[in-house]
């Protein structure tokens, strides 16, 4: 889990909100448009959503062992 959240951030650690990738994961999970996420409305949903995302993310993380 740890190591796709390290790689999903690169270069937007401090400010994850800022991720193409996470954005466009915010985009496609909630319907927000990307571009206009803005940092408030993304930790909301992240945190609204944390049991899906930690779901997601043990997924990932699985399939990741797979491979």
């Amino acid at each position: 889990m740890i190591r796709f959240l390290w790689r999903a951030t690169r270069g937007y650690r401090l400010r994850p909100w800022a991720s193409p990738y996470l954005r466009w994961r915010m985009e496609t999970y909630t319907g927000l448009h990307a571009e206009e996420i803005t940092p408030r409305q993304f930790l909301e949903a992240a945190w609204a959503n944390r049991a899906e995302f930690r779901r997601y993310l043990r997924w990932v993380s699985r399939m990741s062992a797979t491979h």
